[in-house]
């Protein structure tokens, strides 16, 4: 049996997003939270689009830098992929997996979380002495 490939789990093509109601009422969500409170701190407006996983089922937006927003709660936000182990979530359930990471996760999310100025966060979970 042929393995799965990127293009068999992930899609952009809105055609493929609409084609079930559980992806069109993500869709209608995830434009009613831009409406109300545009995207993400840092997140860039170039060539934003949808994006669709289709082995978890979840439509997001992305852009030409890789960044990916997601639904949290009615508000959109930054949903991150660490760069060594590929860790994923939203900001504050990597504050929870800090401890855990590869030193260079640790340095890369200590980044992300000084370019937000909310490093504070980390000082109760840091290992990695910046």
């Amino acid at each position: 049996m042929k393995g799965l490939t990127m293009n068999d789990i992930y899609t952009e093509d809105f055609a493929d997003i609409m084609q079930c109601s559980e992806e069109r009422k993500q869709v209608l969500e995830i434009l009613k939270a831009w409406d109300k409170n545009g995207l993400p701190e840092r997140f860039y407006d170039n060539r934003v689009r949808f994006g669709f996983n289709r082995n978890s089922g979840y439509v997001f937006l992305v852009n030409d830098d890789y960044q990916c927003a997601m639904l949290n709660g009615d508000k959109l936000e930054h949903f991150y992929s660490s760069p060594y182990k590929g860790i994923e979530g939203f900001f504050e359930d990597l504050v929870l997996e800090f401890k855990k990471m590869h030193l260079e996760d640790q340095e890369w999310f200590l980044d992300v979380a000084k370019g937000l100025k909310r490093e504070s966060e980390l000082n109760d979970q840091r290992v990695l002495v910046a």
